[in-house]
């Protein structure tokens, strides 16, 4: 039995296939949790916010969420051609808590999905370019919804097992 952490950058949609993939994780008889990032209500990454914040528990706790996963599945919807602002900022965060950050993403397995607006195409490519440059495997084939492609079953299945093998 695997555990898989589900990160959702986004409320509605995105949160809701995150969701689907929960389902479907534990479905398949693995474990899974979701994670959503805009409750973790962490302030706007900088150098001088990181002084003032002493108490960096969320994101600590967030370190022992990624190291306790066997794989990740990442929904994001996209931001003006690029990833959304919470899931940069937590990546800007996780950066500066050790000296070899990158731990959280080698080696490890990374499936990414969308809900867009727009073709959703851009986000992927951007948390691909994102997770690679980490260290991370990154499966080749996303899970795309727009609004000309939906939901589809098989695509959260095949996902689900793929970031396991």
């Amino acid at each position: 039995m695997a555990h898989i952490l589900i990160m959702a950058a986004s409320t509605g949609k995105n949160l809701d296939l995150a969701s689907s993939f929960h389902h479907t994780v534990l479905s398949q008889g693995n474990t899974a949790e979701i994670l959503d990032l805009c409750r973790l209500d962490l302030p706007m990454y900088t150098p001088e916010t990181e002084k003032e914040h002493s108490d960096l528990s969320l994101v600590h706790n967030v370190m022992e969420q990624i190291l306790a996963s066997d794989a990740l599945i990442v929904c994001a919807p996209e931001y003006n051609g690029s990833m959304p602002p919470v899931l940069n900022n937590l990546v800007a965060w996780l950066s500066v808590q050790s000296k070899d950050f990158r731990m959280l993403f080698n080696r490890r397995k990374i499936g990414l999905a969308t809900v867009s607006g727009g073709g959703g195409q851009h986000v992927i490519m951007n948390m691909r370019m994102q997770f690679s440059y980490l260290g991370a495997n990154v499966l080749g084939r996303s899970v795309v919804i727009n609004k000309t492609k939906q939901l589809n079953q098989l695509s959260l299945d095949t996902m689900a097992k793929e970031v396991l093998n």
